[in-house]
């Protein structure tokens, strides 16, 4: 983290050599300076006195640099399957799955299932622990991938739509009547033959909190001035609505925003407050 140069309040501080618009490479890794914190507090604090840094150009190698050092270089290369990928890619500028996975969940694995798994006496490492946030990506509905249950919270409809699909991998709508008692089984529910024979549909109790909001205020940003209207870089603000397993009457929309949150929500509708729906263009 570099340091400040201005004792003023982060209001009134003047912008470091690391916020100008037109700073090269060289210079900008010339002026680095690292800086030390030992509890939360303390990164706010520092962060606040560096807000013009932050908000400069660089700001995002900033933070990326940051959470490098803070995670420790050593421990990113144990936990990367090929230490050999960037994490960045050097055409595009993408970030890698290990990038991503570090920035998300705090370890830099190379894989989005749960767990570890062997392919070939080869342990690839995955998820191992819930993170507090989550992600999503348009190549799922596109099914490209596949992410697993611990990238985002899942309740109890989602695990059921998951085992469901690991018994109809295509999606065609049906299961066999022959899998029915392990689709029981995989359920943790009564799976004996004679009540596997019935299936009822299951009342919600009394007070039940199914832990999902009906609502949610949804943000979207695109930092592509050509991707927004009339070329200006603004945030858009919206409403999620989850509909649960009913499929709504009336769609507001089919727009790839919907499509990628349909991946944790197959049954969500989007209210926008701007006329348009924002773009990921």
């Amino acid at each position: 983290m570099p340091e400040p140069e201005s004792s003023q309040p982060p209001q009134e501080q003047q912008p470091t050599a690391l916020a100008a618009e037109d700073l090269g490479f060289e210079r900008f890794h010339s002026v680095l300076h690292k800086r030390t914190v030992m509890s939360v507090s303390g990164l706010r604090e520092e962060v606040l006195s560096l807000y013009h840094t932050w908000r400069g150009c660089c700001g995002v190698l900033l933070f990326l640099y940051s959470v490098i050092l803070a995670k420790g270089i050593e421990n990113i290369r144990n936990e990367i399957q090929d230490t050999m990928e960037p994490l960045i890619d050097p055409v595009h500028g993408h970030g890698s799955q290990s990038l991503v996975n570090l920035l998300v969940t705090g370890h830099a694995v190379s894989n989005v299932w749960d767990g570890d798994r062997e392919c070939s006496g080869m342990k690839l490492h995955g998820i191992h622990k819930q993170a507090s946030v989550g992600f999503l990506t348009l190549m799922e509905s596109l099914r490209y991938c596949k992410e697993m249950s611990l990238v985002g919270p899942e309740s109890p409809s989602e695990q059921a739509r998951r085992v469901f699909q690991s018994f109809d991998p295509e999606d065609n709508g049906f299961i066999p009547e022959s899998l029915l008692e392990d689709v029981m089984k995989a359920l943790d529910l009564v799976s004996e033959p004679e009540y596997a024979s019935k299936v009822l549909t299951p009342k919600s109790r009394p007070g039940q909190d199914s832990g999902i909001p009906d609502s949610f205020p949804i943000y979207h940003y695109n930092g592509l001035k050509q991707s927004n209207h009339n070329e200006r870089v603004e945030y858009v603000e919206g409403t999620a609505l989850v509909l649960g397993f009913e499929d709504p009457m009336v769609r507001t929309d089919d727009t790839p925003v919907k499509r990628c949150l349909q991946t944790k929500w197959p049954y969500i509708e989007l209210l926008w407050t701007t006329d348009r729906s924002p773009s990921l263009n």
